[in-house]
């Protein structure tokens, strides 16, 4: 919590309140199910709300933006995203249906009343929504073909409408050919321990 402080002081008490919640709900959630690799839950808000939360960095989405968060595992980005953000609507889908059950009680238990979950392959979803997120689901290429489809022509945000996704590593074969559509942003700009050193938040514009 104090890393989701150093960055975000100005968080309501309610928004405190609710990331605090996470530690202990996933904790015991993934000693039934594996959500998050055993080893790792240690580091649930450095790993998975903190990195979640670039997405925030990079963007703050106006009062009324839809959400899809394709392939969210057990909600990561959506769920910090959307205790971040109260008054966007968030979408959170993944074809296993085990882990988004976790995202969804998760977030009925905090009171997260903008998210909704379904089980359900992305290829499935007809909705529009403003923006797409992800993190490290697929190939880049892929998750456009897949979400193309998705993406409202109605613009709402300062960003155009598009697919925003957390990435690592060299992502040069991966955007090529989207780069005249595409900016690639170092987490480490914002963030500075050293888990983000080779971090990326990804926008296509659609």
């Amino acid at each position: 919590m104090d890393r989701i402080l150093k960055y975000f002081p100005r968080i309501s008490d309610r928004q405190k309140e609710q990331f605090e919640a996470l530690y202990g709900l996933y904790s015991d959630w993934n000693s039934k199910i594996n959500v998050i690799s055993r080893k790792d839950i240690g580091n649930l808000y450095l790993h998975h709300v903190l990195h979640s939360l670039a997405i925030a960095k990079y963007i703050t989405f106006k009062q009324g933006t839809t959400i899809m968060d394709m392939g969210c595992g057990g909600g990561f980005p959506g769920i910090p995203l959307a205790i971040m953000f109260p008054d966007v609507q968030f979408h959170l889908v993944d074809s296993i249906g085990k882990k988004v059950r976790v995202a969804g009680e998760i977030a009925k238990t905090i009171g997260l009343e903008n998210v909704r979950t379904s089980h359900s392959r992305a290829e499935e979803i007809k909705e529009k929504y403003s923006f797409v997120v992800s993190r490290a689901v697929m190939q880049l290429p892929d998750l456009v073909k897949i979400c193309r489809k998705n993406i409202s022509t109605k613009q709402e945000n300062v960003l155009p409408n598009g697919i925003i996704c957390l990435k690592g590593g060299d992502m040069t074969a991966e955007t090529q050919q989207f780069r005249n559509s595409c900016e690639i942003t170092d987490v480490s700009y914002w963030f500075d321990e050293e888990y983000f050193k080779d971090k990326k938040v990804v926008y296509v514009q659609i």
